[in-house]
């Protein structure tokens, strides 16, 4: 790789060379010979070519979505998914109709006034009313987007005591994630880095009163239908806690909390079952069992099969092992949850056993 960049290099250096030498010829005489302009036909060639390039881009955004717009993440899990899936909705919108117009503008106008021999272009030192047309419309369109962005932000961010939201902590270090959950009183105890030691990975401080029935896990289980406010925090360095299918992401910044709240809307169950997921899943599957076909022939182990799952992702490339920050999210009822959180040992008693 290192050889063919050098030798890129070479080749554009010398392609400069070249260039910077035929520019220096041509402006120490008055030159005579009209073979470095472009003629009508050469016009005419490079006006179709624009055309071309043109119906060449449209035709590769068709392409893209008719083979891979079934990779977009299913519907959101949370109930301000549909606010954020909205607004992305109409940016996009926005965004293709700006992109095929302006394209069509560009390389339509390169085809329509390319130069011809005895055709003249007007020149206009300024026109007041097209410089206002072009700056106003953007500014409306930004505006309004930038104030539904802030009121949908706003309506996700805000979070009242009479929601009761479920009190969760995030914690992210080099290269895992743990939870902790508040316990009974659903309050979290101090903590602090000072304080890791041995099984207390989260510096959890045990004399504070709130800290004894927190409980410290790695798989993470939510609600479904209840406020859940995640208080984030990282050991080491910058982080982010993604939750693709809840639309949730906020940064983990060491040395102070974030948080970011939702309510979950559908258990993992119930995505199982929806129609889209059930259809990725099985294209998926799909290209594991032919992965595994060529596995099996080197006698490796062949892959397992795919089963869909909430997740918790690091969307900051944090160091070497980036992608082994995973945590497992399961939505379930609050039957169910209660069942779980039961049978997981809080810090009074794990730190009795440190």
């Amino acid at each position: 790789m290192t050889a063919f960049l050098v030798v890129l290099v070479i080749i554009l250096f010398g392609v400069a060379v070249w260039q910077m030498t035929k520019i220096f010829e041509m402006s120490k005489t008055k030159q005579t010979d009209t073979g470095e302009i472009a003629s009508d036909k050469d016009n005419k060639v490079n006006g179709y070519l624009m055309v071309m390039f043109l119906v060449f881009l449209y035709a590769l955004a068709i392409i893209c979505f008719w083979k891979w717009g079934d990779v977009l993440l299913p519907k959101a899990g949370s109930e301000h998914g549909s606010q954020i899936d909205n607004l992305m909705l109409i940016s996009m919108i926005l965004i293709f109709f700006v992109g095929i117009l302006t394209h069509w503008l560009l390389f339509g106008f390169a085809f329509k006034y390319r130069g011809e021999k005895g055709k003249k272009a007007v020149f206009y030192a300024d026109n007041d009313k097209l410089e206002f047309i072009w700056t106003i419309i953007p500014v409306v369109v930004l505006a309004g987007l930038i104030i539904y962005g802030l009121f949908t932000w706003t309506d996700i961010m805000n979070v009242s005591e009479e929601d009761d939201p479920l009190v969760v902590e995030l914690y992210a270090y080099q290269f895992d994630w743990r939870a902790r959950y508040g316990g009974d009183d659903n309050t979290l105890g101090e903590a602090n880095v000072r304080l890791i030691e041995g099984v207390n990975q989260l510096g959890v401080d045990g004399s504070d009163p709130n800290a004894q029935d927190d409980i410290v896990v790695n798989e993470l289980h939510l609600p479904v239908g209840r406020k859940v406010l995640f208080k984030m925090r990282s050991q080491d360095v910058l982080h982010s806690a993604y939750m693709p299918h809840f639309r949730a992401q906020m940064n983990c910044v060491p040395g102070m909390i974030t948080q970011f709240a939702f309510t979950p809307t559908i258990t993992t169950e119930e995505m199982r079952q929806d129609e889209a997921v059930v259809d990725k899943v099985k294209r998926i599957n799909e290209i594991r069992r032919e992965n595994s076909k060529e596995l099996a022939k080197k006698g490796e182990a062949p892959l397992e099969p795919y089963e869909f799952d909430y997740l918790l992702l690091c969307n900051k490339i944090c160091g070497i092992n980036h992608y082994n920050m995973q945590m497992k999210i399961i939505v379930e009822s609050q039957e169910d949850y209660e069942a779980w959180l039961a049978e997981q040992p809080n810090m009074a008693e794990v730190l009795k056993d440190q």
